[in-house]
């Protein structure tokens, strides 16, 4: 379900006003090992294709050292995973959230904006508990292709926000790397995670 109008207009406000600290290119401190760290998302982020130990939450927490929350529902729109985001953040104090959402938006074909506003109310959920957050962008296919959607580097622009190119569109663009034509494989998510990881470390989060 998603989230009221004036909710959703409050918080992108919120979101808006500490944009000036946030820029997206910014260096952040390297996060320890141990750290909680949320990954939002659905069956992308849930690991279907795969076994929970190869999705890529479990693949970064391996390479990182932190406690990654793999808080991926299949079948969520972006709205529905980003209004678990409050209660996400309550019980696991994170020091970092990534989200991936917006995939079965797209499949429904339902319009753009329901997955830039959930954006917008995820990052302004994020701010409100002080807790950086990551956009990582869904591919789409278009008339070149599978590509990512351009709507998620707007996003980041607009909202002040880092967004890291998680590698999905290349991983689904080979057979040998995907379970299915929307979701990775075993080896399509440890491809995933590496290209999330390295991301994370160009940003300063990951040594």
């Amino acid at each position: 379900m998603a989230l009221p109008v004036p909710r959703r207009r409050f918080l992108a406000s919120l979101g808006a006003l500490v944009l000036a600290a946030c820029a997206p290119d910014a260096r952040h401190a390297a996060l320890p090992r141990g750290a909680r760290v949320i990954a939002l998302g659905d069956s992308l982020t849930y690991g279907t294709g795969a076994s929970p130990a190869e999705s890529w939450p479990a693949l970064l927490a391996q390479r990182s050292g932190w406690q990654v929350e793999n808080a991926g529902v299949p079948g969520e729109t972006a709205a529905q995973a980003c209004e678990r985001l409050p209660d996400l953040l309550a019980a696991n104090r994170p020091a970092l959230v990534l989200v991936l959402v917006g995939g079965n938006d797209f499949l429904r074909r339902t319009p753009d904006a329901g997955v830039r506003d959930a954006l917008a109310a995820c990052v302004a959920e994020a701010r409100a508990a002080a807790v950086p957050i990551v956009l990582l962008p869904v591919p789409r296919l278009g008339v070149g292709g599978l590509a990512n959607a351009p709507l998620y580097a707007e996003a980041a622009k607009s909202l002040g926000t880092p967004l890291v190119d998680a590698g999905l569109a290349d991983a689904l663009a080979k057979p040998a790397l995907r379970a299915d034509a929307v979701h990775p494989n075993a080896a399509g998510y440890r491809a995933v995670a590496e290209r999330i990881g390295a991301g994370l470390a160009k940003l300063g989060f990951l040594r």
